[in-house]
């Protein structure tokens, strides 16, 4: 097969990113049955992928648009998740499961629009993105490890992680609308998303 016929969209990184998507069902499965160590694993393999795919793609310049597409796709749908268990398992979690849900339905309904109907490119991780996400993970993770191994009252702790990673989590969002309205109003063609390359499959051999 020469390199013009190659569906570039079958790299390394995207493969590890579809890989993060399905190590979601692994993940509430093991966390629904209370197996929390095979969980933990789950959890840890999907977080080496998605610290994997991004080398990769920086390293071996395999960046496409469905991978800017699909890296974050993944990320969210771990997330949720992940805020889903937790909070069915620890009600104080619901506010910040609450916060996260509605940020991530406006920005889902925000990157259909500029797909379907501007055709344009939804914006990418970001910096204070991936603040968020670790702060999540990291909020969420303390907060459910202590309730089962710790010992003494930590609504404080629990409080201040909370208000923390939610006024972090506001303020992603207000950074990614930004971007947002900044694409929909540009002319600038690098905005533009290429329809025919996300879907591209094999022309030759």
């Amino acid at each position: 097969m020469n390199s013009q016929g190659r569906n570039k969209n079958l790299n390394v990184p995207n493969l590890l990113t579809v890989l993060r998507c399905i190590l979601v069902i692994p993940l509430v499965y093991y966390f629904m049955d209370r197996n929390y160590i095979a969980a933990l694993v789950v959890l840890a393999v999907s977080g080496l992928t998605d610290m994997l795919d991004g080398w990769i793609a920086r390293q071996f310049h395999q960046f496409t648009e469905l991978g800017q597409m699909l890296d974050p796709l993944s990320d969210k749908l771990t997330q949720a998740a992940i805020a889903i268990c937790f909070s069915i398992r620890e009600p104080i979690l619901i506010p910040l499961l609450a916060v996260f849900v509605v940020k991530e339905v406006l920005m889902i309904a925000g990157a259909i629009k500029l797909i379907s109907k501007n055709k344009k490119k939804p914006s990418g991780s970001q910096w204070y993105g991936k603040v968020a996400t670790v702060l999540f993970y990291l909020s969420f993770g303390v907060i459910f490890a202590l309730s089962i191994w710790g010992k003494g009252d930590y609504f404080v702790a629990d409080v201040t992680l909370l208000s923390v990673t939610a006024a972090f989590m506001i303020y992603a969002f207000v950074r990614y609308a930004k971007i947002y309205f900044k694409t929909i109003r540009s002319d600038d063609p690098k905005y533009n998303l290429d329809i025919k390359e996300v879907m591209d499959t094999k022309k030759k051999s």
